[in-house]
């Protein structure tokens, strides 16, 4: 049974070595994200510093135990996703709030890993998250506003 490391707790599943994160997080675990943006909250989980992306589908939980996992539920302690779920443009950045979740994600591990993001950053890191109602420039602008804060 393997044993993870997911938002600081240890949880040990009971899943084989090679189920997929992803499922292991929303369905094993629970995770409150499941039911929202699984497609950005869930893809999007922070490990060992570096951002999981699409791979998370596939991505076997054996190869992250021993490694510090974090979500969508522990992002907020994390510098600069707090400064991420602060509206930052007039009237919020997200309207539906449908991808918010993993908009936040993203933003977060951008700004971990590049606080001064271009645009042409800003568009490669956040490429693959949909927004519904197509608040890309608004969510832009909120990044950028969020890299000024640092």
């Amino acid at each position: 049974m393997p044993t993870l490391n997911v938002n600081g707790k240890s949880v040990t599943v009971d899943v084989p070595a090679e189920t997929p994160l992803l499922w292991t997080l929303r369905d094993e675990l629970a995770s409150p994200a499941r039911n929202s943006d699984v497609d950005g909250a869930l893809r999007s989980v922070h490990g060992a510093s570096r951002r999981r992306g699409d791979a998370l589908l596939h991505h076997p939980i054996s190869a992250a135990a021993g490694k510090a996992i974090t979500t969508i539920e522990a992002i907020g302690a994390h510098p600069s996703a707090a400064r991420c779920r602060r509206p930052a443009a007039p009237g919020g950045p997200l309207q539906c709030g449908y991808c918010q979740s993993g908009q936040i994600m993203q933003a977060s591990g951008l700004l971990a890993k590049n606080p001064k993001p271009s645009d042409k950053d800003i568009d490669e890191a956040m490429s693959g998250n949909i927004c519904r109602c197509g608040t890309y420039q608004r969510i832009r602008a909120a990044i950028k506003a969020a890299a000024q804060e640092a």
